[in-house]
């Protein structure tokens, strides 16, 4: 693996790369299931680091190749078994922690999108460019034969990080199955995944899981200040918007996300006689050239306030935080009762249908956007 201070598939904008996240937060249940099977002697091949987008499933991947690269592969010898590690905590001065943090240690190989194009060229050119493939590639996953075979001739252990695995394509898939199927000796393949149910079911029964959860508020705070420590923004609205996901937090935070959703809290607020001028405003900010990312938001933050509407009306409860000033009143007079309630999880599945459909068939986006939002309208009436 080497950086080169090119742009990197597995990192998000703004926030520092997981192999330099100076601490996992909240994980500790998935760091001691791993340290016990290590200390047991029972270290499987392949791991699956399953949880919500966000949660530290990479970093505990870059923490478990830190961990495993510097451990002693022998037993000791004549100087009797070294002590069981009590922690995958690696000094960030030692050599491993060092080469790692340089992309540069040759027994670690990362498996990621590599650059989009069709010809070795056009792929290093958008690689440079930030431009990624959609998917992982049979070529991408081919590149282990290499890395297996040079570094065999070091010895020592291996590690491969798979971020993320559920982006491999059918090819790809199959081609790291065979490795699983058959692990070089010290090898240890670790499989970073926010959908597991789009893996082949092989993949799966070759692996053992470590589970990640999403963080509570106090971790969540913790979290976010280690990777957004300069942002003025609220850090209970940001934890209330994201689930616990600290990934989502920061692309929120690149997107202008709490802004987004007061916007449309705001318009909520309006409705039934939703206020055209400034649906409008919100549809044409989303659907301008170039701002693909911010149209995602908008539909991912439409999904949520109608998940957060659904869920007060069922609980009689209104969120606790607000996400945004006058979320609570809003959903309160729109989803007063459990009835209320159910409609707004129908319209959640009618407007999710709507979007996809949409998008599939390339409509304006502006369009779409203000064709959904006056169905969500009529919803309020």
């Amino acid at each position: 693996m080497n950086v080169e201070n090119l742009p990197e598939a597995d990192r998000v904008p703004g926030a520092p790369h997981p192999r330099d996240t100076p601490e996992l937060i909240g994980q500790s249940a998935a760091e001691q299931s791993f340290l016990d099977a290590y200390n047991t002697g029972r270290l499987h091949h392949g791991w699956l680091m399953i949880g919500p987008r966000g949660t530290g499933k990479a970093t505990l991947a870059y923490r478990i190749a830190r961990f495993l690269l510097s451990q002693p592969i022998d037993d000791g010898g004549m100087f009797g078994a070294p002590e069981k590690p009590t922690t995958l905590d690696t000094d960030p001065n030692h050599p491993v922690a060092r080469r790692i943090a340089a992309g540069a240690d040759p027994s670690l190989f990362v498996l990621r999108r590599g650059g989009a194009g069709s010809t070795e060229n056009d792929q290093k050119k958008n690689l440079e460019a930030g431009k990624f493939a959609k998917d992982i590639r049979v070529d991408d996953v081919r590149k282990l034969n290499g890395f297996f075979n040079f570094s065999s001739a070091e010895g020592g252990r291996r590690v491969v990080i798979v971020d993320a695995a559920d982006e491999m394509n059918v090819q790809a898939a199959n081609a790291l199955l065979k490795r699983l199927e058959e692990p070089p000796e010290n090898a240890t393949l670790l499989l970073v995944t926010h959908q597991p149910s789009r893996l082949l079911p092989t993949i799966r029964s070759r692996c053992r899981e470590l589970r990640l959860s999403p963080l509570n508020h106090d971790e969540m705070a913790r979290a976010l200040h280690q990777a957004l420590p300069d942002t003025d923004l609220d850090q209970g609205a940001l934890a209330a918007l994201t689930s616990g996901s600290v990934g989502e937090a920061i692309r929120m935070t690149n997107l202008s996300g709490p802004a987004i959703y007061a916007e449309l809290v705001g318009l909520f607020a309006t409705m039934p006689r939703m206020d055209r001028a400034r649906a409008l405003r919100l549809a044409d900010a989303a659907a301008q050239r170039g701002a693909e990312d911010k149209l995602d938001m908008l539909v991912d933050l439409i999904a949520l306030l109608l998940a957060r509407l659904a869920r007060a009306g069922t609980l009689g409860v209104t969120p606790t935080p607000e996400a945004t000033k006058d979320e609570a009143e809003m959903i309160a007079r729109l989803s007063p009762n459990p009835h209320q309630a159910r409609r707004w999880a129908q319209v959640a599945q009618e407007v999710d249908a709507k979007l996809r459909h949409g998008r599939a068939v390339n409509l304006d986006p502006a369009a779409l956007i203000l064709d959904t939002l006056r169905h969500i309208s009529q919803a309020a009436t």
